[in-house]
């Protein structure tokens, strides 16, 4: 089958080590049946397959490995599925002891024409959500929907901070919010991301580390080091710092007075659930709000792809069919 697969790793220089060819075809591990071969037609992009790509997660007795978390397709019998690509979170399909990873780290991932999971990490297709649309949903959305009403709890009428607009999650964040009556302030260095985030209903859209005439109930943090001071000082009291990524670096300084002081939460999060992805899918279902693709690419063109991630200019998620 085709695919898209890291065929080696190179920190400095991840779209070099990135191949499109014949792999061998989708199948389930031996001696598990409880597995179920999906033919794929939409999967998108996320900064994980860039680490990978870099050799973050993926040692290199796992390389070749096919690339890709978010992925949506058929099951053999015509089933239309979301793949929730977390794998080991409850035991399902897998030994009870193994320990969580995602598509793409010990299994091969979604950018190929099939991939297999268990069956248990398959979900039903809403109808009223295009294929290209649910592909978008089990990273960068599953991790907005669990950031936002899990573990910062946002209620309608809070205000949380998203930093760094544009990006997967936080533009999930903001359409999400937004539709749940939640006031989202959001930042970015570029001036048309805001105005995008502003048209998608966040309420404000500043400079990066600007400062906020208000404090905030949470903060929504994906992009560590360069953000995380600001995020720290924009919390009220008693507020919620979501953490789910570190594109800028994962060392920024710590800010442990204020965060004592005042007495705040720091929340990790990854991904989310199987019943998260549930839960997500019927309220895209029953509200009418869709994911942002900001663009859509054939897997032959899948070099292509990876460059508009690579390049930072992309504004919501990049989607990639098969054919």
């Amino acid at each position: 089958m085709l695919a898209a697969y890291a065929a080696r790793t190179d920190p400095d220089d991840p779209l070099a080590c990135l191949e499109l060819g014949e792999r061998p075809d989708a199948a389930p591990p031996e001696g598990r049946p409880d597995w179920s071969v999906v033919d794929v037609r939409a999967a998108s992009l996320n900064h994980h397959d860039l680490w990978s790509l870099r050799g973050v997660g993926l040692p290199q007795d796992r390389l070749p490995m096919v690339l890709g978390t978010d992925g949506a397709g058929t099951t053999a019998d015509g089933t239309e599925v979301v793949i929730h690509s977390v794998i080991g979170e409850t035991g399902h399909g897998v030994g009870p002891t193994e320990r969580r990873t995602l598509l793409s780290e010990a299994y091969p991932g979604t950018l190929a024409e099939r991939v297999a999971v268990p069956t248990w990490n398959l979900v039903p297709k809403p109808a009223e959500l295009s294929f290209e649309e649910v592909a978008c949903l089990p990273t960068a959305w599953l991790t907005a929907y669990r950031m936002l009403f899990v573990a910062a709890g946002a209620r309608p009428g809070d205000r949380v901070l998203v930093q760094g607009a544009g990006g997967g999650v936080a533009t999930a964040a903001v359409v999400l919010g937004s539709a749940a009556g939640v006031e989202v302030v959001v930042t970015s260095r570029d001036e048309g991301k805001r105005e995008r985030a502003l048209g998608l209903g966040a309420s404000l859209a500043l400079e990066s580390g600007a400062r906020l005439p208000f404090r905030v109930d949470a903060v929504l943090e994906t992009v560590g080091a360069a953000t995380w001071a600001h995020s720290i000082r924009s919390l009220r009291p008693g507020g919620t710092v979501v953490v789910a990524g570190a594109t800028s670096g994962d060392q920024p300084g710590a800010e442990l007075t204020r965060v004592f002081f005042t007495e705040l939460r720091v929340v990790g999060v990854t991904m989310g659930a199987k019943v998260d992805l549930e839960a997500l899918l019927r309220f895209l279902a029953r509200t009418g709000v869709r994911p942002v693709v900001d663009s859509t690419y054939q897997l032959d063109r899948v070099h292509d792809a990876f460059a508009r991630l690579a390049s930072g200019e992309h504004f919501g998620k990049v989607v990639v069919t098969p054919a």
